[in-house]
């Protein structure tokens, strides 16, 4: 009689349908999308300071992450302020380039881009869904006029753009940070101004929305304040709803429920130095 003692064999792993696509589990730490948009592109490069933005990573559709994958190599971009972005050569074209900040999930920015293809969208935002949902969309209606930027718009006006780079800034349904001690992380204030000034060229029309009426009246008195800036009303109020805005879904919601739209349309000014050379 032998002295070993037997053991039972471990279970063997069931075997994978044939056909039926395998789940790979990611390890720790490992991004989602390798050569996608980063978590936080600019990292510690710069300052700390108060954002007027969370980033929002939310469940990411299978239409979206392939949006992802495939375009974002191509029409994608992270804001880590580390170069100067040449536009001509970025859109293949010398088009007037427009910036809008927060597109959402991009269903406007889309209809936009395919309104006036003769303008190229810079496209920023930081809910990775959302620039995917645009990818995907600018992909399916054949596209090119659109490049979509991740990460802080701030660094990208101040460190990757050059001045008179950009022929209009759009800003529509900003977090309206509603409670009075976070108003100081609303974007539209007399320091983003002027940044966003010295990257526009004189003519360039800045146009913000919002149906938060507090907000859209600091917003009426911060631009009207600002001399790099004027508004195309001449009553010097809010302006309706431009026709190449289109009426987005958030939008119409805010409507049913009683909310008040209002658009600021306002032009930027020729350069003081300029002006008084002519002068």
């Amino acid at each position: 009689m032998s002295d070993s003692v037997s053991t039972p064999e471990a279970p063997r792993p069931a075997a994978h349908p044939v056909g039926v696509p395998v789940r790979r589990t990611r390890a720790k730490g490992e991004p989602r999308f390798p050569d996608g948009p980063k978590a936080d592109p600019a990292g510690s490069h710069f300052e700390r300071r108060i954002r007027s933005f969370q980033p929002r990573r939310s469940r990411v559709t299978a239409g979206q992450a392939d949006a992802l994958q495939r375009l974002w190599p191509t029409w994608g971009f992270d804001i880590d302020g580390s170069r100067r972005l040449d536009l001509a050569a970025f859109f293949g074209n010398d088009n007037p380039v427009v910036l809008e900040i927060g597109f959402g999930m991009g269903e406007a920015t889309a209809a936009m881009a395919a309104a006036d293809p003769a303008t190229n969208l810079l496209a920023v935002d930081v809910h990775t869904p959302g620039q995917g949902n645009l990818l995907n969309l600018a992909d399916q209606r054949g596209l090119t006029n659109i490049r979509v930027g991740n990460g802080d718009a701030i660094i990208l006006l101040r460190e990757m753009l050059a001045p008179d780079d950009l022929g209009g800034l759009r800003v529509y349904f900003p977090d309206p940070w509603p409670k009075k001690r976070h108003h100081k992380r609303r974007l539209i204030q007399p320091e983003f101004l002027t940044l966003a000034a010295a990257r526009l060229r004189p003519g360039a029309v800045v146009h913000c929305a919002t149906d938060w009426e507090p907000y859209a009246e600091q917003m009426l008195e911060v631009l009207t304040a600002h001399p790099a800036f004027e508004n195309t009303r001449e009553d010097g109020g809010f302006a309706p709803r431009p026709g190449f805005r289109p009426l987005t879904r958030f939008e119409g919601q805010g409507l049913d429920k009683g909310h008040v739209v209002n658009d600021l349309l306002f032009r930027r000014v020729p350069h003081a130095e300029r002006a008084g050379h002519r002068a």
